[in-house]
């Protein structure tokens, strides 16, 4: 993958962390509760893989891509969180 490419998806996941922090403001979760936030989105994420296995269709890829920038932008707040060394 070229490098415009790997930008534009950090990018992308940058976005969905700013979008995080207007909906619910900083978040400072203990580790089990930030495991238990990011294993709901991998859950979601892949409820769409299963989907398009089954079901092969470029919408739900979409879905699935989408997911997986809200994975990463949750273990990126995770380690914004453990780095800010303020859990609760």
């Amino acid at each position: 993958m070229d490098e415009e490419r790997q930008i534009f998806i950090i990018c992308q996941i940058l976005n969905e962390r700013s979008a995080q922090d207007e909906k619910w403001g900083e978040q400072n979760h203990n580790p089990v509760e930030w495991m238990s936030i990011l294993m709901e989105e991998v859950g979601e994420a892949s409820k769409e893989a299963i989907e398009n296995h089954f079901n092969p269709d470029t919408k739900i890829l979409d879905k699935y891509r989408n997911e997986m920038i809200q994975v990463a932008a949750v273990a990126l707040a995770m380690i914004e969180c453990l780095d800010r060394d303020n859990w609760r």
